[in-house]
């Protein structure tokens, strides 16, 4: 697909995707989000792709939804462009690769959610978060779903209320990054965090990423049911299979990447 507002290139064992309406502030009106979510799918469906990492160009990493074109939608349409942004950030998380967000500026709003909604997010010492709706008149209904999953109820509860802008070291605190590094450093570390997050079976880490957060919006008894079956299932065949028994053979463990 030729994508008119972001970039999918692909080194080695790795895809980057780029935001690249600096602009406009890499706002996500429904034309990214649709090129979003169809970059995120086809990379998904590449089983020789390990890792992706989601950047964008320009101060701002997103500013959130395009509010000029919120402003001409009425009701159905808007549920539609809500849908479009829920499909996007959910093609992310169903990619099996780790995916790795580089914030080097501002991400607010639904660009908040965006990076919220990565597996892992390295951030720029620059970087900002906000979900501003709680100081005007939306509040950010949907961005929240992802940053309170993230950071905990009292402080989603205080991102959403207040407004407020907060840095990339509180960011850290708050358990809504990984890393915050110096800007000049930034695609560096994400790199680094990338394949220190890659190592080893990709098939596994597939498998793992969904299980994990299937689990995580279960009660206990259920999450242990479910990942138990997963467990038994992995560990019976491929390279679960092969893990234990290179472990018993002194040798290195050979990746076929399947199950």
């Amino acid at each position: 697909m030729d994508y008119q507002h972001l970039s999918c290139e692909r080194a080695g064992a790795y895809v980057t995707v780029t935001l690249n309406r600096p602009e406009r502030r890499n706002c996500l009106s429904s034309a990214v989000l649709g090129e979003l979510e169809h970059a995120f799918a086809s990379t998904g469906e590449a089983d020789d792709v390990a890792g992706i990492v989601l950047a964008s160009t320009g101060p701002v990493f997103s500013s959130g939804h395009d509010l000029g074109e919120m402003a001409a939608l009425g009701e159905p349409e808007l549920r539609g462009l809500f849908d479009a942004c829920t499909r996007a950030m959910k093609a992310m998380a169903a990619a099996p690769q780790v995916v790795v967000a580089q914030v080097q500026g501002l991400a607010t709003a639904a660009g908040a959610q965006l990076a919220a909604s990565a597996d892992l997010v390295v951030a720029s010492e620059n970087a900002r978060f906000a979900t501003p709706g709680g100081r005007g008149g939306l509040f950010c209904h949907t961005p929240m779903v992802a940053v309170a999953r993230q950071v905990g109820r009292k402080r989603a509860a205080e991102l959403a209320l207040t407004g407020d802008v907060i840095d990339a070291a509180t960011a850290l605190q708050w358990g809504l990054i990984n890393r915050v590094v110096a800007a000049e450093r930034l695609s560096e570390a994400t790199m680094e965090l990338l394949e220190a997050a890659t190592r080893g079976s990709r098939y596994a880490k597939g498998i793992g990423k969904q299980v994990m957060y299937a689990q995580m919006d279960m009660v206990v008894d259920d999450a242990y049911e479910l990942a138990i079956d997963a467990m038994a299932r992995a560990a019976a065949v491929g390279d679960g299979a092969e893990w234990p028994r290179a472990f018993i053979e002194k040798r290195q463990p050979v990746w076929t990447h399947t199950g």
